[in-house]
């Protein structure tokens, strides 16, 4: 599977950004979707996971903040952004496959910059 990450730029904080990711391939609706992210010097730490029912989890840190959805028609899977602090800045990355550390492809990343 490949996948293109898109929507990360500069935002204040308290602000909002929508990042997408596009699948290729034709059983995107059978994959579970991930995004995580990695700040400059910092793990790469899972910000959230969807399943392919639908089913979201979220990390600690962007609950109640951050939505994951999919649209199985678009292969595609958008992460809403909102409220977001200088904390939640880093290079995003999405992953597709069977769920968490089982994943068969990643994007290149898509850059969120949050000014305080």
């Amino acid at each position: 599977v490949q996948l293109q990450a898109s929507g990360g730029g500069l935002v204040q904080a308290g602000g909002s950004l929508r990042l997408s990711c596009a699948a290729s391939g034709r059983i995107f609706s059978r994959y579970a979707m991930g995004w995580y992210r990695q700040a400059p010097g910092k793990q790469r730490e899972l910000v959230a996971v969807i399943t392919s029912g639908g089913s979201a989890t979220y990390a600690d840190s962007v609950k109640g903040r951050f939505t994951i959805s999919r649209d199985n028609a678009r292969k595609t899977v958008y992460l809403q952004m909102d409220s977001l602090k200088p904390e939640d800045a880093a290079v995003y990355y999405c992953a597709a496959g069977s769920g968490v550390d089982r994943w068969a492809g990643w994007g290149q990343g898509t850059q969120v910059t949050v000014s305080s």
